[in-house]
């Protein structure tokens, strides 16, 4: 396992920022652990921060994927004044907030302290793993209706959390110069334990999001994808029936899912703005569910775009995808010129399979997928702050 140097070459300027530190340290443990202790250590972080730069008179400083998230989320709120209910718009908008791991991560994070972050999500992903394994073959958390799902609260959110720890270890395999063991140690686990989940939309996005980053090491690479899945699917009957059903036009939840675009089609047609505002789809839906829908309500379109555009309209769909192309664009950069090459392969490819994922599950809305996926793609940038050690 890699040696942790939270402070190595890095030391806390003050107080306040040493508790910020061990805040953000903290956020990281419990993301996948506990949302309501991870939401503690945010607030105490946050606070520390504002602290911290306001008595050093330090304006904000943050990579620049950021700033059109602050576009979105000042027009998540526009929505929400427009809302079917404002009232519960505005306080579903307190999401809003978990942005702030961004300033936080990129000041806090910087330096050498960048990849003992990256470790710390590295090895609580491991024992999450070990977890949802033990659910599956001792307490039966073995059927579509009762899966795995860690010490979180459901089995999409953990499928999610495994596909971004899954990329974070490959890029370290492939491009670390330090804890490429430990990865390796981990990966088995990881892998097992996403298969158990049965959730098809995180295996497709493991798929894209390791491609991405073994295209950017060497394209040859990528014969190993199908090597893998044909080796679950001889290994694993279970996993064979749910990829088939993929494509299988009668599955039920595929079936639902296109009955859910058709029907956001219909909402975003009629408030193409605003949006029926946040935490509305499933007030707004019963009036445009279609025919062939499944479900009678459902509480998210289950596709992050669709879901943006229905909810808060198209201009904040503009500033998500605005936000997107500016995270992957800096990205890319980072992996062609950064000594940090780990963090930006394990970023671009925890993005890649964010965006894969979220065309069958709204995981932008998922608070500890996101918070995870926000620290994931801040670190590369914060590690190039203060001369950091190279990964």
């Amino acid at each position: 396992m890699t040696t942790l140097t939270l402070t190595a070459g890095v030391p806390p300027r003050d107080r306040l920022e040493q508790i910020g530190l061990w805040s953000l340290v903290g956020i990281v443990a419990a993301m996948q652990l506990s949302i309501a202790a991870a939401q503690i250590l945010l607030t105490v972080a946050v606070a520390a921060w504002l602290a911290s730069h306001l008595a050093r008179s330090e304006r904000l400083e943050a990579p620049p994927f950021f700033w059109p998230l602050v576009v979105y989320a000042a027009l998540t709120l526009v929505s929400a004044g427009f809302s079917l209910d404002p009232e519960v718009s505005f306080t579903d908008s307190k999401q809003l907030v978990l942005f702030m791991l961004v300033p936080l991560t990129y000041d806090f994070a910087r330096g050498a302290r960048a990849n003992s972050v990256l470790s710390i999500v590295l090895t609580i992903g491991a024992a999450s793993a070990f977890v949802g394994i033990v659910q599956y073959a001792v307490l039966n958390f073995d059927s579509l209706g009762q899966r795995p799902s860690g010490t979180l609260s459901h089995w999409m959110t953990y499928s999610g959390t495994l596909m971004l720890v899954i990329c974070a270890a490959t890029a370290r395999l492939l491009y670390g110069t330090s804890g490429r063991l430990w990865a390796a140690f981990v990966m088995p686990a990881l892998l097992v334990a996403l298969s158990l989940t049965l959730t098809r939309g995180a295996w497709v996005g493991v798929a894209v999001g390791v491609a991405v980053i073994l295209l950017s090491k060497d394209f040859r690479l990528l014969a190993l994808i199908p090597i893998v899945i044909v080796t679950g699917l001889l290994l694993a009957p279970e996993f064979k029936v749910r990829v088939y059903s993929m494509f299988d036009p009668k599955d039920l939840t595929s079936r639902d899912r296109i009955a859910m675009l058709q029907a956001g089609t219909a909402m975003v047609r009629d408030y193409p703005l605003t949006g029926v505002g946040p935490d509305q789809i499933e007030r707004a839906y019963p009036n445009y569910r279609v025919a062939d829908a499944v479900k009678p309500s459902n509480q998210h379109l289950h596709n992050v775009p669709m879901q943006i555009a229905a909810e808060r309209g198209l201009l904040a769909l503009g500033a998500w995808l605005w936000f997107v192309v500016s995270a992957a664009v800096g990205l890319f950069r980072l992996l062609k010129k950064s000594r940090h090459k780990s963090l930006a392969a394990a970023a671009l490819g925890g993005l890649a399979a964010m965006l894969a994922a979220g065309l069958t599950e709204y995981n932008f809305g998922d608070s500890e997928f996101l918070m995870l996926l926000l620290v994931m793609i801040t670190l590369p940038f914060a590690a190039n702050r203060d001369g950091g050690l190279p990964s």
